[in-house]
């Protein structure tokens, strides 16, 4: 079964992927607790959709803080008593900060995520989910979430594109890249099924699950 070799799934991708909900279907599917990222906590995001040059410094220092709170309540968790299932990963942080901050602001973030040492344990799985900028764009219309109506395509092209550039040489552990552009594994259940059987076959190493058959 999947969960005796993994006891901590990260499920992650650009904004309206559909990491939080797979998230979801996963955790309860094998019992586990359920580590969702806290997006709408930050007072700083909505701003920042509206002028990134302006807030991206804060935006990115309160979820730099937010995510240390996180590593620290991880750090104590049991993995060996629990199994858990997250919508993140910490090291994303410096991704979305690579992407927003100009030099000198990316310099002062830096430092300051070094004195944090943010150390989090690594996960055994990452699931990568992938899709094309004009699906992204309609399912972040589909769940209606204000601010992120403000998201610009060109920001989301260079979020996506900063992913795959992150993942292309990932190897801290088990990884499987899933192609959601003809897929819906969270509201199609045969989807949802077939991504669960291939996640049965996966012990280590980086793997590729393209089920252009089906359709959203």
């Amino acid at each position: 079964m999947m969960t005796e070799h993994f006891r901590y799934i990260v499920v992650e991708g650009p904004i309206g992927v559909g990491k939080t909900s797979l998230a979801n279907r996963l955790a309860a599917e094998f019992d586990s607790e359920l580590m969702l990222e806290k997006a709408e906590e930050n007072p700083f995001l909505a701003g920042f959709y509206r002028n990134p040059q302006q807030q991206a410094l804060s935006t990115q220092l309160f979820f730099l803080l937010q995510r240390a709170q996180q590593v620290q309540d991880f750090r104590q968790a049991d993995l060996f008593q629990h199994r858990y299932v997250a919508d993140f990963m910490v090291d994303k942080d410096r991704l979305f900060a690579e992407l927003t901050l100009d030099a000198d602001e990316l310099a002062l973030y830096q430092q300051i995520y070094t004195h944090m040492t943010l150390d989090a344990p690594r996960p055994d799985l990452v699931i990568y989910l992938q899709a094309p900028v004009d699906a992204l764009r309609e399912r972040i219309a589909n769940r209606g979430i204000d601010y992120e109506q403000q998201i610009r395509d060109d920001y989301l092209q260079r979020l996506s594109d900063a992913y795959t550039r992150f993942f292309h040489d990932y190897d801290d552990s088990a990884l499987l890249t899933i192609n959601t552009r003809a897929m819906d594994p969270v509201n199609n259940d045969d989807d949802y099924r077939a991504i669960v059987e291939k996640l049965e076959s996966i012990h280590s190493g980086r793997h590729y699950f393209n089920q252009s058959s089906f359709a959203l």
